[in-house]
């Protein structure tokens, strides 16, 4: 696969570190020792739909680059490139294997249609929708939370099996468990029982998580600065007002 020009200008990394797509393609380019210039797209600002913005993704999404006059959205896609475009990334993260490779994009594609949809369904619905000037939606949120939790067994009957401690048995991260990782972090911003009730049942998907989160740093916990601090955000406007989860149970 033909690499990049090493002198092209700098990558440039559209991003919102609230989202959790672009904190995995952070996480990526700073584990990997990748230079990029990160361009904040402040989503509550609605930056993601200005007439500037839609020169780079006419989508209004992030995640998004510009790698000289090479312009890319979906962070699957990003990534992607990224692992086969930069010099000196490890194999390991989207191996030159053409079995193994179809596995990990196995893996990506579930995870837009099952995953991904439940997380963002219950957290937005759930919690996160003021700060989006959006009512929350109960319904949509009971309707997320069985997806989320289906999702969650999902990945510890069939993606997590096998010896190694990461997705399809490996014994090393690749793209795909840092995007799902990323995905499940944005967990982090419920009240704590309603993050138990989803995670508390899955102990291995915990132990992935963790592993994961070992494997990139210090850069993860770097990137997650800003979610953690939205959590605590959260917990202190919740013990204010003592209101409980928004839904106790599914």
């Amino acid at each position: 696969m033909a690499r990049r020009h090493p002198r092209e200008m700098k990558l440039k990394v559209y991003a919102d570190r609230m989202s959790q797509p672009s904190r995995a393609v952070i996480v990526f380019c700073k584990v990997n020792g990748i230079d990029f210039e990160e361009v904040r797209v402040d989503i509550s600002k609605r930056q993601h739909l200005t007439p500037e913005f839609a020169e780079i993704n006419p989508f209004a999404k992030v995640p998004a680059i510009v790698d000289g006059r090479f312009k890319l959205s979906e962070s699957h896609a990003i990534l992607i490139y990224l692992a086969c475009a930069f010099p000196g990334v490890p194999d390991h993260w989207y191996p030159a294997d053409l079995l193994r490779r179809a596995k990990i994009q196995s893996v990506l594609d579930w995870h837009h249609s099952n995953l991904r949809k439940g997380a963002v369904g219950y957290v937005l619905n759930s919690t996160l929708a003021p700060a989006f000037g959006l009512p929350l939606n109960p319904e949509a949120a009971t309707k997320a939370a069985e997806v989320l939790s289906s999702s969650l067994s999902t990945i510890e009957s069939i993606w997590l099996k096998g010896k190694g401690h990461f997705l399809l048995g490996g014994f090393q991260p690749t793209i795909a468990d840092l995007s799902l990782v990323c995905e499940i972090m944005q967990l982090e911003v419920l009240d704590e029982k309603d993050r138990d009730r989803f995670l508390g049942p899955h102990k291995k998907v915990q132990e992935w998580i963790e592993n994961t989160r070992k494997a990139t740093q210090p850069h993860f916990d770097e990137v997650h600065k800003i979610l953690m601090k939205a959590k605590m955000m959260l917990q202190a406007r919740r013990t204010a007002s003592g209101k409980a989860p928004l839904i106790s149970k599914i």
